[in-house]
């Protein structure tokens, strides 16, 4: 499977240039169509204000969501129409509550959904729910990009995290056109289980699934020296000058609505390259 058709959610011009241009570089490099979704988020909770002021502050939050809808697919259009690939852009105003349907939506009939960092500075109240929907509702496979992070085409080195989930295995499967073109994939087990069908060759069955495909891989066993597991994901990456890392997106149910979990938030709190998820 290739990429065909490339998806960002933009809510802030101040969030965009990092999606928009990772979008358009891989756009170019796999001949793909990209396409912005410009929403303008009301962050209100309907239901909260007194009696008599619903609609007046409604009126006023939807026509605040609409102007920065506007502005923020201003922008997309500039820097997209300058990008020289196909790609289309349009807006729409969401309440915050219901942003999760629309970003869905959209994801589903995406091949990749590349958004910027959820948490940091500049990052509203929508940025995290929309990673969520994206992993959770519209079940894509997501690229987090980290801000100021130079564009790639085409990662030489990745880091893949393997410990034996279905989520880790979906997010392989869907990374497959990124792993096939690198040039070394890094199969990390941290603290490999002592009772487990892969105890006494943790990681083997994938790397000769890979290989299968062409791809090049080794096996990094490591043990977890450090409290958390994407501490240690974040270092090996760093030490192996790898430039991309694969993991599963790992959730827990509220009120049956799927958030990120603590793994996976830290992942994308500290990550220095762009990590490649789906659930």
């Amino acid at each position: 499977m290739a990429y065909k058709s490339l998806l960002t959610v933009l809510t802030d011009t101040r969030s965009a240039a990092a999606p928009l241009t990772e979008m358009i570089t891989l756009a170019q490099s796999l001949d793909a169509h990209a396409e912005a979704l410009c929403l303008g988020v009301d962050r209100t909770q309907t239901g909260y204000y007194y009696a008599g002021a619903n609609a007046m502050i409604l009126q006023e939050t939807l026509a605040r969501a609409s102007t920065e809808a506007a502005e923020v697919l201003a922008h997309a259009n500039e820097v997209l129409g300058k990008s020289g690939v196909r790609w289309s852009a349009e807006d729409g105003v969401a309440q915050i509550s219901d942003l999760g349907r629309h970003v869905a939506h959209r994801a589903r009939f995406s091949d990749l959904v590349i958004l910027p960092r959820p948490y940091g500075e500049d990052r509203g109240a929508e940025a995290e729910p929309i990673v969520e929907a994206a992993l959770f509702e519209g079940h894509a496979p997501v690229l987090v990009v980290p801000d100021q992070l130079e564009p790639m085409s085409q990662p030489k080195s990745i880091v893949v995290a393997w410990n034996e989930s279905v989520e880790a295995m979906t997010a392989i499967r869907k990374a497959l056109p990124f792993l096939m073109a690198a040039d070394m994939v890094r199969i990390v087990v941290i603290d490999p289980p002592q009772h487990g069908p892969e105890r006494s060759d943790p990681g083997g069955l994938l790397s000769q699934m890979l290989a299968r495909h062409g791809v090049n891989c080794e096996i990094d066993v490591l043990s977890k020296t450090m409290t958390r597991v994407s501490d240690i994901l974040n270092r090996h990456a760093t030490d192996t000058e790898s430039e991309m890392i694969v993991m599963g997106a790992y959730g827990h149910s509220r009120f049956r609505e799927a958030i990120l979990g603590g793994a996976t938030r830290n992942m994308l709190e500290q990550a220095q390259v762009p990590v490649f998820m789906a659930h």
